[in-house]
């Protein structure tokens, strides 16, 4: 078994916004409960020593971490690419420029949608100005951007709007991630589940910018829509790692929702986590897969696609995910697939960590 060679770094659970679609759990890490200083330099030795070299410093919003640029040195330190992943919210010249220092080498923020008055209303607080300023601060201090943007049924028809902004802004790459639903954006389906007239609309849109424009364009398939399953994170415990601020391992960011008793490094090294734990053996390969997946010639390609939506969907990680056309339970996701009138924009927004921060 190889090493991984990128690593998710949940440095807090803890964000000043509240998206209604955030993939945390719901069930959130508490400040009392995160990880110190120390224990990240130990963490980020370990996952070199494993083959990672790609780290992205996440949360909730990593900038609440006072400690965050001794975070950033420890894995630069380690020999590891570490990017930021921030909402922009608290990004100052002077925090930016020590997080500089410390070694981080690239920056991507997000956005909720192409105006103002939309990004503040999904993100649950203004925000826009602050992301606005962020953006700006990234690009004069000679970083490079990307822009990422959830996509779903109340900022989809903004596509155009959305790259013209990413290009404004000064990002070189521009996700597209179209909604998946775990964490809050499970809670949130109904009222996040675009319709197939908006996601045929925004893919040509998407081409046509590809086109006519040099920004690398990331257009992240939707789930539900298409007939086929995404590879589990390129294969179950294969490529990547997610370490959550408390110390949980997970082999992709939405398994908290599994059950399975997910490894710590407080208590074992990532190696042993890696290489030897029950969750990472879990799903890894094919034996453990049923029919249809266990005779089908994708099985290498798709690895019976998300372990984590399988279990929202039927309550059985096990079974084939029902994005899949050849699955049993397809009937599910067609039925969740069904246009429908628009829902309320009435949100249950993401709630916040329960200590103060």
């Amino acid at each position: 078994m190889n090493g991984p060679w990128a690593m998710l770094a949940e440095v807090t659970h803890g964000c000043p916004l509240r998206c209604p679609y955030c993939s945390n759990p719901t069930s959130l890490v508490t400040k009392s409960a995160e990880l110190d200083t120390a224990t990240w330099v130990r963490v980020f030795n370990e996952a070199a020593a494993l083959g990672v070299v790609h780290v992205h410093l996440s949360g909730g919003e990593p900038l609440l971490r006072g400690d965050l640029a001794e975070i950033a040195a420890a894995a630069a330190s380690a020999g590891i690419y570490p990017q930021l992943v921030t909402s922009g919210v608290g990004l100052t010249r002077v925090r930016l420029a020590e997080l500089l220092r410390a070694g981080v080498r690239s920056v991507q923020l997000s956005t909720q949608a192409a105006d103002a008055a939309a990004s503040d209303r999904i993100a649950g607080r203004p925000s826009f100005a602050d992301k606005q300023r962020a953006a700006a601060l990234v690009v004069e201090a000679g970083l490079p951007l990307g822009l990422n943007v959830v996509l779903h049924r109340h900022n989809l028809d903004a596509i155009d709007q959305i790259v013209e902004l990413g290009i404004t802004w000064g990002a070189q790459r521009i996700e597209l991630a179209n909604i998946q639903f775990y964490g809050w954006g499970l809670v949130n389906r109904r009222a996040l589940m675009p319709t197939r007239a908006q996601l045929s609309a925004a893919r040509e849109k998407v081409e046509r910018w590809r086109r006519r424009s040099d920004v690398e364009l990331i257009w992240v398939v939707p789930d539900y829509f298409d007939g086929t399953a995404k590879p589990c994170m390129g294969g179950w415990g294969t490529l990547s790692l997610t370490v959550a601020p408390d110390g949980r391992v997970l082999p992709c960011p939405a398994a908290y929702s599994l059950p399975l008793e997910l490894p710590n490094v407080r208590t074992h090294s990532l190696e042993w986590i890696w290489r030897e734990s029950a969750a990472f053996n879990a799903y890894r390969g094919t034996s453990w897969m049923s029919e249809p997946c266990s005779g089908c010639p994708l099985r290498h390609q798709d690895f019976g696609g998300c372990r984590c939506q399988a279990f929202a969907l039927t309550g059985d990680p096990g079974r084939t995910d029902p994005a899949c056309s050849l699955s049993p339970e397809h009937h599910i996701v067609r039925d969740l697939t069904t246009d429908q009138d628009a829902e309320d924009d009435g949100f249950v927004y993401r709630s916040f960590a329960r200590d103060a921060r």
